[in-house]
């Protein structure tokens, strides 16, 4: 055998132990997962609930009651929020609302500050379609109009139809 193909043969033997070895190696890098102070956590105050809210379902007993051309239809309910539509002949003509300002705090802040009063609660109206009130220094109810039939007053008439005293008592 010449030192030509000694030399050949030791280069291709090299050449596949290292295709081999390298092969044998597991796909991803060795590093460890970030420590948990490193993950994604949320922004502070945006988008987190409060421990201390209270569920969505202990807001349910104190929607108005409907009746005649009216139909109450609750949409949605969670931690501090309880969302029903209100129906007229079948058309939407209004949300209906209340949530914990535990959660959103700088709305009780705007409603506590304000000179209006409705149902003997310090309210005001936002825009042309929201009507809000704050009870018992913390839960927002709230009426918004999804109809121009549906007006300001109507609003005023249905804040006053929930069960303002019993949520005063949560």
């Amino acid at each position: 055998m010449s030192f030509a193909a000694l030399r050949k043969l030791c280069v291709a033997f090299s050449l596949a132990m290292l295709l081999f070895v390298g092969g044998c190696a597991s796909p991803q890098a060795d590093v460890p997962p970030p420590p948990p102070a490193e993950q994604v956590q949320p922004a502070d105050g945006q988008g987190a609930v409060s421990s201390e809210s209270l569920p969505g379902s202990a807001f349910n007993r104190f929607f108005p009651s409907v009746s005649g051309e009216y139909e109450r239809v609750y949409t949605q309910e969670k931690d501090g929020f309880a969302e029903a539509k209100l129906k007229r002949n079948g058309e939407d003509v209004a949300m209906l609302a209340i949530s914990d300002t535990v959660n959103v705090p700088a709305a009780a802040e705007r409603l506590r500050n304000s000179p209006n009063q409705i149902a003997g609660y310090p309210g005001a109206t936002l825009g042309q379609t929201q009507t809000s009130i704050l009870v018992a220094d913390r839960f927002q109810v709230k009426v918004i109009s999804r109809s121009p039939d549906f007006t300001e007053s109507d609003r005023e008439a249905w804040l006053q139809r929930f069960d303002l005293q019993g949520l005063s008592r949560l």
